[in-house]
């Protein structure tokens, strides 16, 4: 069997559920993704000075890379109604909107400290959210879901809603526990949200800051005890976030003044180009 017909025996399946927009979406998401991460490292590594930089205007404002990714979607997704399932147009206005998720999702810690946190210890969010974002697409694609929506009788309908608030209500408290992960994937698997809102919260979570501390010592210490900050699973999260994103500036200070220096650096580029442009003369 060639490639070739198994990656059209695997299209077809995929079309046989009409599955192909939500997997051109992730193909799109995954692959913009990692084109630009490996841009921005690219463009902080001294290694490699003919990279291309950020897009910096004469005034030295700094154009972030979720602004096309937002611009993308907003377009992808007008244009992909205007489609209305018309082959092959929807398709590539999913893969297009993809594209821009992408884009704007590796920016995420920015829109959650509305500050250039991208090489910060806080920009790390951005890994962490784009990796869940990825997990729950594939988990709708590989057919899990949330919970069933039946139709007919008063009963059937009332046991969809109790289910759907019973599976919303552990995944709030899985989240409350910092435990994001748990709470994401048992979105689409009940016993892991389940299982992740019946273990201990994590200290410095809103679970724990509210019902542990002062009024319950015990399980203060036990959340320590349990999630050290040298733990060998968070080790391997951030060995994993350094491969990912690359090793992050000191704080938000250090990450803000880089990205500055970097803006300055460019705009200041840009700036002697267009004088060798509009007054060749002056170079004589």
């Amino acid at each position: 069997m060639t490639t070739a017909s198994i990656l059209t025996d695997f299209w077809d399946r995929i079309s046989e559920h009409e599955l192909q927009g939500l997997y051109l979406v992730l193909m799109g998401f995954l692959l913009s993704f990692a084109f630009i991460r490996m841009s921005t490292r690219l463009m902080r590594s001294p290694k490699v000075p003919w990279w291309p930089g950020s897009i910096v205007s004469d005034s030295g404002v700094h154009l972030h890379h979720l602004v096309f990714g937002i611009v993308t979607m907003m377009a992808a997704g007008a244009a992909g109604f205007a489609a209305f399932g018309n082959s092959p147009w929807t398709e590539i206005c999913a893969f297009a909107f993809g594209i821009g998720a992408g884009l704007t999702i590796d920016e995420f810690a920015l829109w959650v400290y509305l500050d250039d946190v991208y090489w910060a210890k806080e920009g790390r969010a951005s890994i962490d959210a784009t990796v869940i974002a990825a997990a729950l697409m594939l988990l709708a694609l590989l057919g899990f879901t949330p919970f069933t929506i039946e139709e007919g009788d008063v009963g059937a309908i009332l046991g969809t809603v109790l289910s759907a608030l019973l599976v919303f209500c552990l995944v709030a408290i899985c989240f409350a526990k910092g435990r994001v992960m748990h709470g994401s994937i048992g979105f689409f698997i009940f016993p892991i949200a389940l299982y992740g809102a019946c273990r201990l919260g994590k200290p410095g979570s809103a679970w724990g800051r509210r019902r542990y501390g002062e009024r319950n010592p015990h399980k203060q210490k036990r959340a320590e005890d349990r999630f050290p900050p040298d733990r060998r699973t968070e080790r391997f999260k951030e060995a994993f976030r350094d491969t990912i994103g690359g090793k992050p500036s000191e704080g938000i200070a250090a990450a803000r003044d880089e990205a500055f220096a970097a803006t300055k650096e460019a705009s200041e580029e840009v700036r002697q180009r267009a004088e060798r442009v509009t007054r060749p003369g002056d170079q004589d």
